[in-house]
C-alpha cells in the first residue's frame, strides 16, 4: 500500500444528520482542513463543505471510517465543489 493511502477514510457514503442544530454527525470524511470556534472545514467524497455556527467543536475524528463529530450552534453548511480540472492555485484563491 502506499503511503498516501494510508489513514486514508474508504469510500464511504457521505451522510449528515443533525441533531437540534447542536449536534452533527457525518460519514465520508476525508479530512479535516481547517477549524475554530465559528468554521470547520472538511473536505469529503462530495467536495468541500464548510461549516459556520457558534461555539463548533470537532468532538470525534475517526481518519480510518471516515466519521466526525460536530458540536455547536450549526448555522450554515456550504458545500464547494471541487474537480480535477481545477489547479491548486483556483482551490486555494477561491
Amino acid at each position: 500500500m502506499a503511503y498516501e493511502e494510508k489513514g486514508k477514510a474508504s469510500a464511504a457514503p457521505h451522510r449528515l444528520t443533525m441533531d437540534e442544530r447542536q449536534t452533527l454527525w457525518m460519514t465520508g470524511v476525508e479530512e479535516v482542513v481547517s477549524f475554530d470556534e465559528n468554521e470547520v472545514a472538511v473536505r469529503t467524497v462530495q467536495g468541500l463543505l464548510s461549516v459556520r455556527g457558534t461555539g463548533l467543536k470537532v468532538d470525534k475524528l475517526e481518519k480510518t471510517s471516515g466519521e466526525l463529530t460536530i458540536s455547536g450552534m450549526v448555522t450554515d453548511l456550504d458545500y464547494q465543489e471541487t474537480g480535477p480540472h481545477q489547479g491548486f492555485w483556483t482551490r486555494l484563491f477561491r
